[in-house]
């Protein structure tokens, strides 16, 4: 087993059990066995002083719904940072949303506590006092910030040296340069009439990158062209592009 630790995370959560959905297969899970991450889970449960061990409170002003008792959530996250200090994420509805160079930051960290909310939220003045950066997985609300959190752990582990198993995928992802990923395709050459493009069977090696490349940016004219407007494209790309959308013109 390498001892090779690239980052370790610190996962507070009344829901532990919710993580072994990274932790325990995959990319992340091989990633742990290796030594080359590290994920500890936090319970504030853990850190109650009564025998019902109550994590929640009603909010002063009334209204629907409970928060997160202030008490308990703060020891966890000061156990956390006791641990190793770290960036600490709140993932909520009103953070900003996670994109690929956001992930590509955090990847640079050394320790992340990431801070799954429930209920109604957490109280503002911890947020205040603790929270580094909110973050959201986007404009819809979850019953808790678990999936966030995961999500997280493994958009960055994937970017880790020597994580995944051809050093290439993470290059060629989705994102990474602004684009979208390019259309992949495996056996059989032919599957219910629908062949392979000639192109990918070609053995011409130029002209495959070539072919992707103007997938790459057709599919993301098609699929995302608010990206696109935020990406200075070459002379080649402009004309690749270009040939792409006249097979769209009537």
């Amino acid at each position: 087993m390498s001892t090779d630790l690239q980052i370790s995370f610190s996962g507070i959560s009344l829901f532990p059990e919710m993580f072994t959905a990274v932790t325990e297969q995959g990319v992340v899970g091989r990633a742990i066995a290796k030594g080359r991450v590290k994920v500890d889970l936090i319970n504030p449960r853990d850190f109650t002083q009564d025998k019902h061990r109550t994590v929640d409170d009603r909010p002063y002003g009334g209204g629907p719904g409970m928060l997160m008792k202030v008490e308990p959530l703060e020891k966890a996250i000061q156990f956390a940072q006791q641990k190793q200090p770290g960036k600490v994420i709140y993932l909520s509805p009103q953070g900003q949303t996670i994109n690929h160079e956001m992930i590509k930051k955090l990847a640079q960290e050394q320790h992340l506590v990431l801070i799954a909310g429930r209920y109604e939220g957490i109280d503002e003045r911890l947020i205040s006092k603790h929270v580094d950066l909110e973050l959201s997985l986007g404009d819809f609300v979850l019953s808790g910030g678990e999936l966030g959190a995961m999500a997280i752990i493994d958009s960055v582990t994937r970017l880790l040296p020597e994580v995944l198993g051809h050093e290439e995928s993470a290059v060629q992802d989705s994102f990474v340069d602004g684009l979208l990923d390019h259309p992949h395709y495996t056996r059989p050459e032919i599957y219910e009439g629908s062949k392979v493009p000639s192109v990918l069977l070609s053995g011409n090696h130029q002209k495959i990158e070539k072919w992707r490349l103007q997938q790459r940016l057709g599919r993301t004219w098609l699929k995302r062209p608010d990206l696109l407007k935020q990406r200075e494209l070459t002379q080649e790309e402009q004309l690749l592009l270009e040939e792409f959308q006249s097979q769209y013109v009537e």
